[in-house]
Parts: structure tokens; C-alpha cells; sequence
């Protein structure tokens, strides 16, 4: 195919240069109030890039890891690093104990700019001869005080720095981000990400979706996913666009902030939609301006009707963290095609393979296999993690553990999940992560993680225990377990006892066996939401 957009193959910084001497007081970014201009977002991430570079050491390759919720230090931050040629590590906000400590040693961070709230957790995974030597620390709302053994520096004396323009040599072939996916198979992988990821992604929106930069795209869901990253971020600024990013999703307040902003597009993942959908008669619908609800997975023609009946255009799209907009369904398709995932971008082949790799015909259900059309616009692998790379790009294809199919017109349906993950609440959970960890209980001799439905939409979590021989089980006390030692997205809902867990002869858990078990009897399983015990966030 002909060169795509010469921006695809520029960097992050270059397009924010750009858009900062066109548009100048435009503003890029809203936040609680907070108007942040194109001519700012440029000369602070300038500021924040010369502070990283002469007060913490951090240059072209370098490493950050981000623990941060949604705030303006995330967009400074991640602007600073791809001027510098670093990169930035992003974290889930709500990840602790041993899954925190792992991503910390996996990824190499040697430098974390953490909020102030969260240092706690980052205490409990320091270690004197740990890679980190630095951590910058953002305002929280607590003041927490914590010593971390390590050097620690206020987040303003990086943005003290001059505002001289960064010239480190950076490539759109260069890693800005390191982004990790649930780990469906095993550990979590970090997926290393090139700058023309992005800026492809950003493109493709703006295209097909048809974005203009008198548009405000608004955001509740968390920076340190690719959604809010990649699927609202880029394509604001490729287009030159107002950002609207709220800190968090809340049902109740989803209506409000939308008006407040005055968001012409906004994003839905999951339940998201279907608790929105819920809370109408808080929307005043006089002051709607919303135009487009972009919402996966797809909702169908009867599930969608509530939003169309605003006026809202629904779009949806096929994507992973380790792809590029894959299939993207625009705001004008025959309704007919509604519930589906969209064609396949220019960008992009797409096919549906059996297990053996070979291609299936029109509307046979395989697994959904991509690879794309344009140099740089995918990762460039798992980092660190070379098997695991090559373990997915069998045959050219990268498979995605995901399952569809194809129409005659070529739309992609998306069916369920090949791998053995979990969604619940907009997250993605990696039983394996998940067995690891609860397997650890000194009471448990294994464990297995399913998903079960939840009356929101989307999973809710069932653990299958096995006891020790003797040992008694308290499910309260597996909770805290859990509680201490994962996010709180990750802890199981329901929990039950097993003598054994069903095996195959090379003694793999047959889980679809458990699922199905779970699904007739679901009144047999212990709730911990019946049971009164909250998890902490």
C-alpha cells in the first residue's frame, strides 16, 4: 500500500511541536475545571522532560515506571519521556504486593514517579539493592509521609526545569511505552510499544470516525490503559483536539461530567455502558453534546437503542495493547452490522484460523489473527520475554487468544476468549496471576480461577480451592489473603471447595468443566458480597 499520513512515522513530541505553534491556546487537555493549552502541554512537557534529564538521570532508553491515576502529571510525564527517547512504564494504580514487586523487577524501572498515596505499597516492594535509585513523588490528597529507602523528589522540582525545546535524536522506531497486558498465560508481559503505535492509532480513529479538532473527547477510564492512552489521547492530538479526562469512572456522575466538559465523543469498556444506560434521568439532555459513544465489546441494534435515541452514533473496534485499531466500526454502518466489530482497517489483515493455522471460510468461529500492512505500527515484542514473543507470531500471524468470526462482508464478530482470561469491570485478570498467587495460602494445596456471570455484565471471579491435607479452610481469611497480596479488581467474588480439581491426564485443570458445573449452581458458591466483606482500593 501506498505511505500512510507522514505524522504515523514521526513521534509523540514532534505532533504536540506541531499542533502547539499551529493552534497555540487551544486547549489540549481538561481536568477538574483545569484548561491546559497545546502551547503549554508543549513547553511544560519540555520543562518536565529537561527536569527528568538533569535531576534524575533519565535519558534515551531509560525506564520510568508511572504508579499514577488520571491526573496532568501523567500526560506531562508521558510527553517528557518520548521527547527524551525514554520510556514510559505505565502501572496499574490499583496493583500491590507481589504483583507490584514483580512488574517492578521485570521491567527495569529505574526511576518510578509514583503518587504520593501510593508510596506505601512501593515501600513494601523496595529493596536496598533494588534497580530503582529515585523516586519522584506527585501531590496526593492524603499527605502520606513514607520512607522508601531510597531517594525521593518532589514532582515540582523536575517541572522547576527550563523550557528549552529537547532534541534527543528520537525515531518513530524508538519504545515509547512499555505497557503490560493481564498475562492470560502465564506472567504479565510487557508489551514494547514505538512511538508510530500510537500516532497509527490516533490516525485511524480520526479517519474513520471522522474526529475534527472541534471535538472534545472525554476519558473516565484509567491513562495507564491503552484505551484512555491510545483511543482517545492520541486521536486528540492527532487531530488537535480537546482532551476531557475525569479521574475515575463513576455511574452516577458519567452524565454530569459529560455536559460539564461538553464532550462531543466519549468511551465505554464493558459494563460501562449498561450502568450508564441505567443512570438517564440524571442526564439533562438539553446540554447534550455528545455525538459519538465509541463502546466495546459492540453492542447490538436493541442494546444500542437507548443511545441512538439521543442522537448518539455508536462506533466500536477490535484492537489489542500489542496491535494497532485492528477492525474499527464507524459511526455510519447499516444497522444491520450493528453488534460487530467493524472491517478490517487499511492497516491491517485480519483472518479467522483453526488450530492448525489454517484459514476458515466466512462465518466459521477460530481464532482472530492479525498482522499489519505498514512498518512500525505494532509491538515490537514482549520485553524480555523473546519465546513469548515468537509464541504468538506462529505462521506470520500474531494470534490474539481472542475468537470470531468474519461475514460475507468481511465484519469481524467477536465471540469469546480463546485465552484463559477474565473480564470483570473494564479489567482484564489473569487467572494464572490470580492461581499463583492464592496457591501461595499456606492452607491451599491449588487453586483454580474461573469466570462466572455477573448480573453488571461482563465476569465476575470463582476460585476453586483445594485444601491441604488437615487444613481447614476460613473463605474470610482467603479474602484478606488476597486483599493483601492483589489489586482489588483481581479478588475473587466466590470462592468453593473441591477434593480435587478436574485433570486431563497430563494434569491440565479442565476448567470448562468447572464453568460449567459453576453456571447450574451458582447458589452454592460462597459470596463474599453476601457475606458483607469489602475489599480495599
Amino acid at each position: 500500500m501506498t505511505k500512510p499520513f507522514g505524522a504515523v512515522h514521526g513521534t509523540v513530541g514532534d505532533v504536540l511541536r506541531t499542533h502547539a505553534a499551529a493552534r497555540g491556546e487551544k486547549t489540549f487537555l481538561a481536568f477538574e475545571g483545569q484548561a491546559y493549552s497545546y502551547a503549554f502541554a508543549d513547553s511544560h512537557s519540555d520543562r518536565v522532560a529537561n527536569g527528568l534529564r538533569d535531576k534524575a538521570k533519565v535519558g534515551k532508553g531509560t525506564h520510568v515506571g508511572l504508579l499514577l491515576g488520571n491526573c496532568p502529571q501523567f500526560v506531562w510525564s508521558v510527553f517528557g519521556l518520548g521527547k527524551l527517547g525514554a520510556v514510559a512504564v505505565p502501572f496499574n494504580t490499583a496493583v500491590k504486593g507481589e504483583l507490584l514487586s514483580y512488574l517492578l523487577e521485570q521491567s527495569k524501572v529505574s526511576v518510578l514517579i509514583v503518587e504520593e498515596d501510593l508510596l506505601p505499597r512501593v515501600a513494601a516492594c523496595m529493596s536496598g539493592d533494588g534497580p530503582i535509585r529515585i523516586v519522584i513523588v506527585v501531590p496526593g490528597s492524603k499527605g502520606t509521609a513514607e520512607d522508601i529507602g531510597v531517594s525521593t523528589l518532589p514532582f515540582a522540582a523536575i517541572e522547576d526545569a527550563p523550557d528549552a525545546p529537547v532534541d534527543a535524536g528520537v525515531t518513530y522506531r524508538d519504545p515509547v511505552f512499555l505497557m503490560y497486558t493481564s498475562g492470560t498465560t502465564g506472567p504479565s508481559k510487557g508489551v514494547v510499544a514505538p512511538h508510530s503505535q500510537g500516532l497509527s492509532i490516533g490516525h485511524q480513529l480520526v479517519s474513520v470516525y471522522g474526529y475534527t479538532a472541534e471535538d472534545v473527547l472525554y476519558t473516565c477510564l484509567p491513562l495507564f490503559h491503552a484505551n484512555a492512552l491510545w483511543y482517545s489521547m492520541m486521536p486528540a492530538l492527532i487531530c488537535g483536539a480537546t482532551l476531557a479526562v475525569s479521574r475515575r469512572f463513576s455511574g452516577s456522575r458519567f452524565w454530569q461530567e459529560i455536559v460539564d466538559c461538553g464532550a462531543t465523543q466519549a468511551n465505554a469498556l464493558g459494563a460501562m455502558a449498561n450502568i450508564a444506560l441505567k443512570e438517564l434521568d440524571r442526564l439533562d439532555r438539553s446540554r447534550l453534546k455528545l455525538r459519538q459513544c465509541m463502546v466495546v465489546p459492540a453492542l447490538d441494534e436493541e442494546a444500542g437503542k437507548p443511545f441512538r435515541d439521543m442522537g448518539i452514533k455508536l462506533t466500536s473496534l477490535f484492537a489489542q495493547t500489542e496491535t494497532f485499531a485492528v477492525t474499527l466500526h464507524g459511526p455510519d454502518e447499516p444497522a444491520a452490522k450493528a453488534g460487530s466489530a467493524g472491517r478490517a482497517h487499511p492497516y491491517a489483515e485480519v483472518a479467522i484460523l483453526d488450530d492448525e493455522d489454517w484459514a476458515l471460510p466466512a462465518g466459521e468461529v477460530g481464532e482472530i489473527a492479525v498482522r499489519p500492512s505498514v512498518p512500525g505500527i505494532m509491538m515490537q515484542g514482549y520485553f524480555d520475554m523473546p519465546r513469548e514473543t515468537l509464541g504468538v507470531m506462529s505462521s506470520l500471524w500474531f494470534h490474539t487468544g481472542d475468537r470470531g468470526y468474519l461475514d460475507a462482508d468481511g465484519y469481524l464478530y467477536f465471540v469469546d476468549r480463546k485465552k484463559d482470561a477474565i473480564r470483570r469491570r473494564g479489567e482484564n485478570i489473569s487467572a494464572y496471576e490470580l492461581e499463583m498467587i492464592v496457591s501461595r495460602h499456606p492452607a491451599l494445596r491449588e487453586a483454580a480461577a474461573v469466570a462466572v456471570p455477573s448480573e453488571l455484565g461482563e465476569d465476575d471471579v470463582l476460585v476453586c480451592l483445594v485444601a491441604n491435607a488437615g487444613a481447614r479452610i476460613d473463605f474470610a481469611e482467603i479474602i484478606a489473603f488476597c486483599d493483601a497480596n492483589m489489586p482489588y479488581f483481581m479478588v475473587p467474588r466466590y470462592l468453593h471447595l473441591l477434593d480435587a480439581l478436574p485433570k486431563t491426564a497430563p494434569e491440565k485443570i479442565e476448567k470448562y468443566k468447572l464453568r460449567a458445573w459453576a453456571a447450574e449452581n451458582m447458589c452454592r458458591l460462597w459470596d463474599r458480597e453476601k457475606a458483607g466483606i469489602k475489599v480495599t482500593r
